[in-house]
């Protein structure tokens, strides 16, 4: 017996062929500061944009977000663009905070970042949300488990981690404030501090 009324969204080949070049992809990389498979943070990201109403391009792209800026810059966007066509390339796109080498400096890159979001598609923004929901998460998680250890971890360290996610949680505000995700973000952003 279903018991949805409703049709659920289908996941086809290409997020099994998604979920397969991301682990090879990332298979090698952990967690900032421990032993965590980075894959856990990706499944997770696309199972937030899955259950925020995203659809299989905007799942495919959550699972690929950090690809191009972690895994081979403009290489690895040609063949995600080849595999997975446009859209899903250019929401990629908007969730990258760098994609050169080296890397700006810490505060313009996010600087540049946040000012990239706020004019972002609707698509890019539930996929940066999804990630940024995460890694607060991940983050509120690492506080009590290691205490203020955990801003070591970071480029920023608190202070910078703080307004970085403060602002983010602004801009968010601005575009999608009546939302369920904006408001996890918001209540988790708040227990940071």
């Amino acid at each position: 017996m279903n018991l949805n009324t409703t049709e659920t969204p289908k996941l086809t080949h290409r997020f099994e062929q998604a979920l397969i070049y991301t682990n090879q992809l990332h298979s090698k990389q952990i967690r900032k500061g421990g032993d965590v498979p980075y894959m856990s943070h990706l499944l997770s990201v696309a199972a937030l944009v899955l259950e925020n109403g995203g659809d299989e391009d905007e799942a495919i792209a959550a699972l690929l977000h950090d690809a191009v800026e972690d895994q081979g810059g403009n290489a690895t966007r040609e063949v995600i663009l080849d595999m997975f066509g446009t859209r899903v390339v250019e929401i990629v796109d908007g969730c990258t905070d760098a994609d050169t080498i080296p890397k700006l400096p810490w505060e313009e890159r996010k600087q540049q970042y946040i000012e990239k979001l706020r004019y972002a598609s609707a698509s890019v923004r539930r996929v940066a949300l999804a990630d940024k929901l995460h890694n607060a998460r991940s983050i509120l998680s690492d506080l009590f488990r290691e205490g203020e250890a955990t801003w070591k971890k970071f480029q920023g360290g608190k202070e910078g981690t703080l307004w970085y996610y403060r602002t983010l949680l602004e801009v968010f505000l601005e575009t999608d404030a009546d939302s369920w995700f904006v408001q996890e973000l918001n209540r988790v952003v708040s227990e940071l501090k």
